[in-house]
């Protein structure tokens, strides 16, 4: 849930939340980032990503999507602002080497898709967004600015592949993501969870200039051994900050644990069945 599940953005307003993003970044590795690994098989499927791909991967984070189209074949470079989350990717991905290219073709680079363009010159035929938008104030206008580096890195008819939340309604961790939107209420002009909206993701297209190729929806229920495992990963996203720096970690935690309580199990797992979005559109 990047990329968060969406990337972390500062607020506009108090001061940022103080965190262990060392930390943070492990528990998005370990706990939050299989979520969607669903919705990585069915766009690589849908795509038939292998050898003849060269995909780029903007918010890469920790990097198990990368990974996953690297199994296939993928040539694949990978695009980040966060260190502590792209040096678990290097770990997975270049464990005996730090930003060179690998017989495999794998690239790791801290920065802007700008800084992609230094380390390989050559177009993509994939790029991929998988951070979900349509749940944060101002998510789609960073997409945008992202997609407005990438995509002359992409050769024309290029698959780019862009990632929302799906309806609310189908969303079992909005109920739970509106506990931020009550929280953060004091810092007004923040960045703070909103609902999603039907075309989110065709807006977002229309306005980087791609053509739309493609939709679907995929279920990507949200599945923890415990509270506990819950609150940390769902924290890791970064969409709490806003929650935290308006009131303190202790309260957003108690409040946070509290809405997980409807979603946990007899044995004490949680299980949050959520449906997310993705739109393929192509580089005219």
């Amino acid at each position: 849930m990047t990329p968060t599940l969406v990337r972390q953005h500062p607020s506009r307003t108090g001061a940022a939340p103080r965190v262990d993003l060392r930390a943070r970044a492990r528990d998005w590795s370990e706990i939050q980032e299989r979520m969607l690994v669903p919705l990585y098989e069915a766009v690589y499927e849908r795509l038939d990503v292998g050898p003849a791909t060269r995909l780029l991967g903007l918010g890469c984070g920790s990097g198990l999507a990368l990974l996953m189209a690297a199994s296939r074949g993928a040539a694949i470079t990978g695009v980040d602002t966060s260190s502590d989350r792209l040096a678990l990717a290097r770990e997975r991905l270049l464990p005996d080497e730090r930003d060179t290219p690998t017989h495999t073709g794998t690239r790791i680079v801290q920065g802007s898709p700008a800084e992609a363009a230094r380390a390989d010159a050559a177009g993509y035929t994939v790029v991929t967004a998988f951070e979900p938008i349509g749940c944060l104030a101002g998510d789609a206008e960073g997409l945008g600015e992202l997609l407005a580096e990438a995509l002359p890195l992409a050769g024309r008819g290029a698959a780019v592949v862009l990632a929302g939340w799906g309806p609310p309604e189908r969303c079992t961790t909005s109920t739970v993501l509106r506990v931020a939107a009550k929280l953060a209420e004091p810092l007004r002009g923040a960045d703070a969870w909103r609902p999603t909206e039907r075309d989110d993701l065709e807006r977002v297209a229309e306005r980087a200039g791609l053509r739309p190729d493609g939709s679907g929806r995929v279920a990507c229920p949200f599945g923890y051994a415990d509270a506990d495992s819950a609150v940390r990963g769902l924290k890791s996203t970064g969409l709490f900050d806003p929650a935290i720096t308006a009131t303190d970690r202790v309260q957003v935690e108690k409040e946070l644990t509290e809405a997980l309580h409807p979603y946990q199990r007899a044995d004490g797992t949680v299980w949050m069945p959520n449906v997310f979005r993705y739109l393929v559109a192509r580089v005219p």
